[in-house]
């Protein structure tokens, strides 16, 4: 097993990033109507809810998560610029997450609506991570 060297301080940098950039993405100023549409929920029904403490914790948890591993894997793919790691921040976002959520849409019945939404969020939540622990080397 090779040993990789991980910055802790981007992994945490780009996971608070991701953590922020998925809770951005999901606000009322952006997808937070079309996506609660998407799955048959009322936006006005859901307008004085909190999201829970407990919840918001175990996202960060996972975005901190998924920093610490995209960054053994970048660790090992090493790339040599900015464009090379925003190219493999997409190749992870199309191997994991498009294939994933495209298996929602064709077997859970997800809409489509809402899988573009949710894949889009991945993409930049991956993008921002490999970008964040590349300039962080």
């Amino acid at each position: 097993m090779l040993h990789i060297e991980v910055n802790l301080v981007a992994v945490l940098v780009a996971g608070v990033a991701a953590f922020v950039l998925g809770w951005l993405w999901y606000s009322p100023l952006l997808f937070m109507k079309p996506w609660l549409h998407s799955r048959g929920l009322d936006p006005a029904s859901m307008a004085g809810m909190k999201m829970p403490v407990g919840k918001m914790a175990g996202e960060l948890l996972r975005c901190l998560v998924l920093a610490f591993f995209v960054a053994h894997i970048v660790g090992e793919y090493s790339p040599k610029t900015w464009m090379a790691a925003a190219h493999f921040g997409i190749f992870l976002w199309v191997t994991f997450p498009v294939l994933i959520y495209w298996g929602t849409a064709l077997w859970e019945n997800h809409s489509w609506k809402t899988v573009a939404i949710d894949a889009g969020d991945w993409l930049v939540k991956l993008l921002a991570v490999t970008l964040i622990l590349f300039f962080m080397k």
